[in-house]
């Protein structure tokens, strides 16, 4: 029985309490990971977005300055 007055007691309480938070920090800290590695898809996308942008543009000019020339 006095495992359960300790557990119930102010003692107990701050261990529960330091438990949660650091929980929650590991959860915080798992979230922020997440969104960065989001952040780094969405840059990488809009570099390889623009890479093929500016590589169909030159075909593009080539296939152009080729046609007339004949």
């Amino acid at each position: 029985m006095h495992i359960w007055l300790r557990a119930a007691g102010w003692g107990g309480s701050l261990i529960i309490i330091i438990a949660l938070v650091i929980a929650l920090l590991k959860q915080l800290i798992a979230f922020i990971g997440f969104v960065t590695f989001a952040i780094k898809l969405v840059v990488i996308l809009a570099f390889v977005a623009v890479i093929i942008f500016v590589g169909v543009m030159v075909v593009k000019g080539f296939k152009e300055r080729r046609h007339h020339k004949e």
